[in-house]
């Protein structure tokens, strides 16, 4: 199968290790300082709420979802939503995860370029997600080149997506350390374990990245020996 059954496969190995790598550091990360109280005693939900306020946002609203780092803020509905590990916590980690999503509403709010550019593309690169796969696989079964490069480019929405979020989160990392430090919510000490737990969450990013760029040069390699 074009799939795994050729030499190009080789290209995603280093997207693999990296996404494994990320998953892992994320995890170990996120439940260190999960066990390590902020000094001020906020909980998450309090840091989001403050960092809203603070920032004219008090119609958006706060709720709390199931499962463990499903933490986002949603543009479309103004909510951000904090998961049942991070909501009512005091650790150092679930308050960088809250004052992060804190972030992105503020981005929203001001009109971030990047963030309005993910936004767009979003649901082209869910679509494109979906549909490319299956083009291309039809493609190479049925030998059609100009089904496996209507593919290609249906999955080029999505390395754009990729690449474009990799500076939405950053910027939401960076906003939400400055937020938690200028508001005074977690002390000078506490400002190292917040950002690693902020850069451990950006790798996933940068794996997902990674991993798309090297598919599509995969797709790209495969099309050129159906020429």
């Amino acid at each position: 199968m074009f799939l795994y059954g050729d030499s190009t496969f080789i290209l995603l190995i280093p997207a693999i290790l990296l996404s494994l790598y990320a998953q892992t550091k994320i995890s170990s990360t996120f439940r260190k300082y999960s066990k390590v109280a902020g000094q001020n005693g906020y909980t998450a939900s309090d840091v989001a709420r403050r960092i809203l306020d603070m920032n004219g946002l008090n119609n958006v609203r706060i709720e709390r979802v199931r499962g463990n780092l499903t933490d986002h803020y949603d543009p479309r509905k103004q909510v951000l939503r904090l998961s049942d590990t991070v909501f009512g916590s005091t650790s150092i980690a679930a308050l960088g995860v809250a004052a992060h999503e804190a972030g992105h509403a503020v981005q929203h709010s001001t009109g971030y370029m990047p963030l309005l550019m993910r936004n767009t593309i979003a649901p082209v690169a869910g679509f494109g997600s979906s549909l490319s796969w299956i083009l291309i696989l039809v493609g190479f079964l049925y030998n059609s080149l100009s089904l496996i490069q209507l593919g290609i480019v249906f999955f080029l929405a999505v390395v754009i997506f990729q690449l474009i979020t990799l500076p939405v989160e950053l910027n939401a990392s960076s906003r939400a350390i400055a937020m938690l430090t200028d508001s005074g919510i977690i002390t000078g000490q506490e400002v190292t374990p917040a950002k690693k737990v902020l850069n451990a969450a950006a790798l996933t990013y940068v794996a997902a990245a990674l991993t798309a760029i090297l598919q599509l040069l995969r797709f790209i390699m495969l099309a050129n020996r159906r020429r």
